[in-house]
């Protein structure tokens, strides 16, 4: 499994497919607030630099998966 650097802890587990390896999940929310606290980023900053370098560089078939929170609101059938 390969690693980001620098955001242990936004790791949410571990993606598990049949036949595919397995891959490290990321809270894209929370590694969005390590850069603002750890590299004194603004939010923009630090969402600019998450899709343009994090996000958007593919590593492989091990490249980590960024999974942004969903409101469980959005999930109800009204």
């Amino acid at each position: 499994m390969l690693k980001a650097d620098g955001f242990d802890e936004a790791i949410l587990g571990v993606a598990r497919q049949f036949n595919q390896p397995e891959k490290l999940i990321y809270d894209y929310v929370k590694c969005v607030e390590i850069l603002m606290s750890r590299d004194d980023m603004t939010k923009d900053e630090a969402v600019e630099f998450m899709e343009f370098n994090v996000v958007g560089a593919y590593m492989g078939e091990e490249t980590p998966i960024w999974m942004t929170p969903m409101d469980p609101d959005l999930l109800e059938n009204d």
